[in-house]
């Protein structure tokens, strides 16, 4: 597989100019992170609050490092999250929403928020059907102190690739109905698929870091 330079070099030949790689540093050590920085590499996505403040205690050196939180936020890590992340990828609900957005403006913070979707039955993932998006998008979008970026998918693991083309396409005309420009799709698997059908954000982790 190579070494890290040479992964990330060959993932950033391939990757569309448009698409925005966010490095899956979860599970990652510090040192690992800090050689991705030192390629040129600066949005970094974590899921796990404790986890994360252990790292990015450890870079605080690096001052223009971006740490995006990609994991399922549960209520009680809000306050924490806002605090050391500048963007949340999955907002799953209208009350997680309004509580991000309660707690950004007391802490005088405008993060950067996508909407998950799911798009399919999968019992192991959370998000919002279509139906339930655009019912409730007008409170989402009325909501102060946030800025809304785009929505967010995580595909069922057993779909194949017309499947995940169709449905990869399918967020793509809903984040453009609902206004939203941002598209947080194409993990390791599948993440060429993914910009081809109009991601703006894929998030590798495995394929850059290299599989345990």
């Amino acid at each position: 597989m190579g070494s890290l330079a040479q992964r990330y070099q060959a993932l950033l030949e391939e990757l569309p100019a448009p698409v925005k790689l966010l490095a899956v540093s979860k599970g990652r050590s510090a040192a690992e992170i800090r050689a991705l920085y030192a390629l040129g590499q600066r949005s970094f996505g974590e899921s796990r609050v404790q986890e994360a403040a252990l790292k990015q205690q450890e870079l605080a050196d690096l001052a223009d490092i971006d740490w995006q939180f990609i994991g399922r936020l549960q209520a009680n890590k809000v306050r924490p999250v806002l605090k050391a992340f500048s963007t949340i990828h999955a907002v799953d609900s209208l009350s997680l929403a309004e509580r991000i957005s309660r707690i950004a403006a007391e802490l005088a913070l405008s993060p950067r928020l996508y909407l998950q979707l799911k798009l399919r039955p999968d019992a192991n993932k959370a998000g919002l059907s279509w139906a339930e998006a655009q019912a409730l998008w007008p409170q989402l979008q009325s909501l102060p102190a946030v800025q809304w970026q785009g929505v967010m998918v995580i595909p069922p693991r057993e779909l194949g690739e017309p499947e995940l083309g169709a449905l990869f396409a399918e967020a793509v005309s809903h984040a453009e109905t609902l206004g939203l420009v941002g598209r947080s799709m194409g993990m390791s698997g599948d993440w060429r698929l993914a910009a081809q059908q109009g991601s703006t954000v894929v998030r590798v982790g495995s394929a850059l870091f290299g599989s345990d």
